[in-house]
Order: C-alpha cells, then structure tokens, then sequence
C-alpha cells in the first residue's frame, strides 16, 4: 500500500487526536496542517502534539494547504455554526478542498448531507467532479454511536418498532472555556443561556437530523417529520469544574431529544445529556451511551464508559483514510464504505 499524503485541518480537541495519529502511523505523511491559533503560526506540527519534530510547519493560510498535493484532508475545525455563523460557510471550504484534488473527512457534521437538500447535495457533488474526489462526515456521535452500532444491531432484528440511543457526557475535565460557557451554555444564567445557545441549537438540530435520517433511509423508513425540544438544569451549588466556576442557579445540564416521527410515533429518537459534572447534577442518565433496539428481539446495549470519547471520534477519522481515497467520487456515508476498524493500531508485546 502506498503512502498516503494527509493535511490536519485544525488541531483542537479533535483535530489533534487526529494528528497525532496521522504522525505516529507508517502509512501516512503529513503533507500540511492549518491551525487558526496564531500562537500555533510557524510551530513545527510535531511538538504541537507532544512529538518529536516533523518538518511540517502550521500555518493559516488557506490557499497553501489548498495549493498542497495531498490525498485526503482531516477537517476538524468548530462549524460556523458555532460562532452564529453560516452553515453555508462550511459547505463552501469544504467544496473548494474536495475541488482542489483533495479527499475530505470532516467532523464538522456531513454524516448525511442529504439532510440538507438537494442545492447542497449537487454543490458538493460538483466539487468532487471537479476533482475527482469523495466526502465522508465521521464522528464518535454522530457518525459511530447513533449511526453504525444501532444499524449493525439492527441486524439481528425481524421487527423494527423503534431505535433509541442516548448520550450522556461529563464536561468536568474540558478545559475550554469557550466550549464549555460559550457555546453548550454551562455556568450561564438561565435568562443568558436561552439567548446565547441558539448557535448550539442550530448545530445540534443539523447534526442529529442527519443522523436519524441516515438510520432511516438505510432501514427503508421514510419519516414525516423531525420532533426536537432541550431543556435544562440548574445547580444546586457552587463546584469547579476544569473551565470555570459553575455557580448555584446557573445552567449545569442540558437535555436535547430528536425523534424522526412516522404517522405521529418515534420511529427513531436520540437523546443527549450534558452535564458540567455528573456528580453535581443528578437528574437524567449516568455517562454513557446506550441503545434500546425495540421489537423482534429487543436488543439494549449499554457502552458504560469510553473515556477520551474526542480521542475516539479522531481515530474513527484517521482509521477511515484509505478507504475514503479509494472510494469512488462524490458522497459517501457510513453505507458506502467497508467497515472501518483499527488495521494498523495493534501494538503487540
């Protein structure tokens, strides 16, 4: 197998998770890496991530890394919808990536881009044409947890009646204020909180919608309608968490429900539970994920811990590389691809 020449597009939670992957395996080169820290400006890409030095100097500049030959780009950097912004802004980079010569793996949603209609699905067709190149969307959820493992067990089912899967995550140790306060809303008061996370409704009502249209249309089930509604906890007390303090009477939890609906029923329902620490606010499921398959058999499983769940969501991208280079043009989800595992990440004593 031939080397493959990969650019890290972004190096935050996710985006370096993945760069180190791509440094530390033999397959691949790192062609580029484009950061949006001016800190990070002229460093070596190496000592970024606790390596030593690769030679690959980050840099901002956007025409250089689309000016790179390269196979495949890791885009990883927060959605525009995040800041308020355009979702169009990120179909409009992506696009010129994928113009450009290069693969695209993104983590920024896209696990189903039909969700967003058909103007979107023929300007990303188009830029693939153009150069000949494949989009896949991953995640940890979307893109594993609400998406492959509940397709796969519905494998086993001769009755479908309903899918639900449920996320719940600890925000204690994030360290990003910005994540944390900024954008999920926590430590917030509740007359701020309903104001300033509309840009994290948006984001979330756009990554979970694909998500449940994805199951759907793979199980041949076309929905009527996506139901959505979030509420929200407050704290008790004061605690610290790694971001900031979280005072008594400011948001410590949220709970956000999507359910693609069929004649008025659930056909399939995710749930996400945010907590700032899962200690302090007891209401709504301990850490985890879990998926309830209901009908002929009833299947639950329940993933009780994934620790360095943004570790995952990396390596579930860099995993999927080749199979993305090798892929023909154009769109490819989940029910494109061969399945993705850890070829290449054994260490045997």
């Amino acid at each position: 197998m031939r080397t493959l020449r990969v650019v890290q597009w972004a190096t935050g939670a996710v985006g370096g998770y993945a760069l180190r992957g791509v440094v530390e395996r033999p397959e691949f080169e790192l062609a580029g890496v484009l950061v949006y820290d001016p800190d990070k400006i002229g460093m070596d890409a190496g000592p970024l991530v606790g390596l030593p030095e690769t030679g690959v100097v980050c840099t901002d500049d956007v025409d250089a890394i689309l000016a790179l030959d390269a196979d495949c780009v890791l885009h990883m950097p927060l959605p525009a919808t995040f800041f308020g912004g355009d979702h169009d802004h990120d179909v409009d980079m992506i696009c010129k990536l994928l113009a450009s010569g290069k693969n695209v793996i993104t983590t920024t949603g896209f696990v189903y881009p039909m969700a967003y209609g058909a103007g979107v699905v023929d300007r990303i067709e188009k830029a693939c044409r153009e150069g000949g190149t494949t989009l896949h969307g991953t995640g940890i959820n979307p893109g594993f947890v609400s998406d492959v493992l509940p397709l796969t067990l519905t494998g086993l089912s001769s009755r479908l009646d309903h899918i639900y899967v449920r996320e719940t995550s600890d925000y204690r140790g994030h360290p990003s204020h910005h994540i944390v306060t900024d954008l999920i809303g926590f430590a917030r008061t509740a007359k701020d909180y309903v104001t300033a996370v509309r840009p994290f409704r948006a984001f979330q009502r756009a990554l979970f919608t694909e998500s449940v249209q994805l199951v759907s249309a793979a199980l041949g089930v076309e929905l009527d309608e996506i139901e959505e509604m979030d509420e929200f906890e407050l704290a008790t007390e004061d605690f610290e968490i790694a971001s900031g303090t979280v005072r008594q009477g400011t948001v410590a939890a949220s709970r956000w429900v999507f359910s693609g609906l069929v004649r008025g029923r659930p056909f399939m329902t995710v749930e996400c539970v945010y907590k700032a620490d899962a200690d302090k606010v007891l209401r709504w499921a301990e850490p985890g994920f879990s998926i309830h398959i209901e009908g002929r058999p009833t299947i639950v499983v329940n993933l009780n811990e994934v620790n360095h769940g943004l570790a995952g969501a990396a390596a579930h991208a860099v995993n999927t590389i080749r199979a993305v280079v090798l892929a023909d043009p154009g769109i490819r989800t989940v029910l494109d691809l061969p399945m993705v595992t850890g070829r290449g990440t054994a260490r045997l004593a």
